[in-house]
């Protein structure tokens, strides 16, 4: 029993510095994110490397569940009240932000000398924003205004907006390279509508169910089996399980009876994977690739932060939201993780000339975005606070 012991051991370290980096981040204002993939680095493989391979391995599938979690709270988010005060804005500014990203990024780098099918792989991959961070900042804020709920909506819409996109562009620089593009477009219409079917096949059933059993442990046995459930079928069948957790979460919040304590359950339980989650995803981060990425990764992440402010600006003033708001919409959605990489990861297996280069400056510049992105998303719901 004796190997069992430095999982043990290492797990329970990380618990108490993810209460550290919760108490680090209550007194500085700094985003636990932040301070949670700091610790994860210094502790990870471009640290000390203190993290056993047996916790490291746990990875994958935490990241799987803690996400899936997070898109059932953002899919709460999109409820008929929220939407008919802030869908406008969800909707607009979130399709600005990706067409913006994708044209803004594919012109610059493209000018910069990479060819065009590369340049607008890298602005599809660049449309992803890191969900969990996002939501995280807006919890550790406690604001609760208009633009935070905004933003909470925009981010559970636009991983559907950059899939989409994602898709569309790998047919397109396959037509640029003069080869076939039907499959990436079939690929891309089973993921994502794949991903619906399963949310509505999850949702209505649990939206039935929910408020019917008694409060306690029931509810959040419950909760933990829809997250387990519809995590697992979407890997299973091959589709997101961002997009069907945010799927089940929505038909949840708009059809169930008492769908706030469902939530509620699903927030308490959620921080200590989202906890393990980022400790790991700093540990397994490398810093080399930070720097690997050179003045591709640079003008990368120069152009991603222009074209999310610019994309903010004139989705915000198409959609009519305030004028204090318009400049803030693309910083508070600059952190992107998970998404991206798994985006950069698909376009290497499609075009293996660009592979390398496209995983090289995706990593590095996650690494870049992780870091300082979650910081600025708080920054804006400060700022935005009593506007």
């Amino acid at each position: 029993m004796s190997e069992h012991a430095p999982v043990l051991i290492t797990l329970g370290l990380l618990f108490l510095a993810g209460l550290a980096a919760d108490t680090i981040g209550r007194r500085t204002k700094l985003p636990r994110v932040t301070i949670l993939l700091g610790i994860g680095i210094i502790i990870g493989k471009s640290g000390f490397d203190l993290v056993p391979d047996t916790v490291q391995a746990l990875y994958p599938i935490l990241s799987i569940v803690a996400l899936t979690m997070v898109s059932f709270v953002l899919g709460s988010a999109l409820t008929r009240k929220n939407m008919s005060s802030n869908g406008r804005a969800i909707f607009v500014v979130s399709l600005a932000v990706v067409l913006v990203t994708i044209l803004g990024m594919g012109a610059g780098l493209w000018l910069l000398g990479l060819p065009l099918p590369l340049a607008l792989l890298f602005g599809a991959v660049a449309t992803a924003t890191d969900p969990a961070a996002t939501q995280d900042a807006v919890r550790q804020s406690q604001v609760q205004s208009g633009f935070s709920k905004t933003i909470q909506g925009i981010v559970a819409i636009d991983d559907a907006w950059g899939l989409l996109a994602f898709s569309l562009v790998v047919v397109v620089a396959r037509s640029l390279l003069g080869e076939s593009a039907g499959s990436g477009l079939v690929h891309a219409l089973w993921e994502i509508g794949g991903a619906v079917a399963l949310g509505l096949g999850v949702g209505l059933p649990a939206a039935v169910m929910t408020g019917r059993l008694k409060k306690g442990e029931p509810q959040m046995t419950e909760a933990l089996g829809i997250v387990f459930l519809t995590a697992g079928l979407a890997v299973y069948f091959g589709v997101s399980y961002l997009l069907a957790g945010i799927t089940a979460g929505l038909v949840i919040a708009n059809f169930a009876r008492h769908q706030k304590r469902a939530f509620h359950e699903i927030e308490y339980i959620q921080w200590p994977f989202l906890l393990l989650f980022f400790l790991l995803a700093g540990a397994s981060l490398e810093l080399g690739a930070l720097w690997q990425a050179g003045a591709v990764g640079g003008a990368y992440i120069v152009l991603r932060v222009l074209s999310r402010l610019l994309g903010g600006w004139l989705g915000g003033v198409v959609a009519q939201s305030p004028a204090g708001e318009r400049r803030w919409y693309g910083a508070a959605l600059l952190p992107q993780a998970g998404v991206a990489v798994g985006m950069a990861l698909v376009a290497a297996q499609e075009f293996p000339d660009y592979g390398e280069l496209l995983l090289t400056i995706t990593v590095g510049t996650t690494v870049a975005f992780e870091l300082f992105g979650p910081p600025l998303t708080l920054l804006a719901l400060k700022r935005t606070e009593k506007l």
